[in-house]
């Protein structure tokens, strides 16, 4: 069964959706828990959720979006199943999926456009203390591994096996989706 985790913080009543910040006066979206079974042994990061995600309260629901498809050739998980179905299978396979950011300012959903001043990390230290069957992070795409390295490993007395895969995302076009297959097929490795 998968657990829908909420680590309790400051100001992380509402999540998963865009909310006013009283202090910067800028919109800040706020991801979601995470997908995660009682003995994960992988993680995959993501940076934020984009919009079409935060509308559909789902991650990676961008249609073109290529984690989803990936994720059906590596563990044989069935498109057309419930989004809570494919979270469940992933969840029963070792597989967690969280994102970096807690929250942050961003117009739009590339990354480029998140606003540094504005960016809150998810707490990972009580992450990896609760899941400590966790062997590997995996950052799905520069930005969320880049966040990770500058705003998580410093403050982390825990470092699993880190790599950075390529983006999933259909603004990463410099690969087609046979050569992100390809790279992606390291994660069976901790299953």
């Amino acid at each position: 069964m998968i657990r829908i985790m909420s680590i309790p913080t400051a100001g992380s009543a509402i999540r998963g959706s865009f909310i006013s910040d009283m202090d910067s006066k800028k919109p800040l979206s706020y991801s979601f828990p995470p997908i995660v079974g009682s003995k994960p042994k992988m993680l995959i990061l993501g940076s934020m959720p984009g919009v079409a995600s935060l509308e559909a309260q789902q991650y990676y629901a961008h249609p073109r979006n290529a984690f989803w498809p990936i994720m059906a050739e590596l563990f044989e998980i069935n498109l057309d199943w419930s989004y809570q179905t494919r979270c469940q299978q992933l969840a029963d396979k070792g597989v967690a999926v969280w994102d970096v950011l807690k929250a942050c300012h961003r117009p739009g959903s590339l990354d480029q456009h998140i606003d540094p001043a504005s960016i809150e990390a998810n707490d990972f230290e009580q992450f990896f203390r609760l899941y400590p069957t966790i062997e590997a992070v995996f950052f799905n795409g520069g930005k969320s591994q880049q966040v990770f390295q500058r705003h998580v490993l410093p403050v982390l007395s825990v470092t699993p096996f880190l790599t950075r895969l390529p983006s999933t995302s259909p603004a990463h076009a410099s690969l087609n989706f046979s050569q992100k297959l390809e790279a992606w097929k390291i994660i069976k490795d901790y299953c």
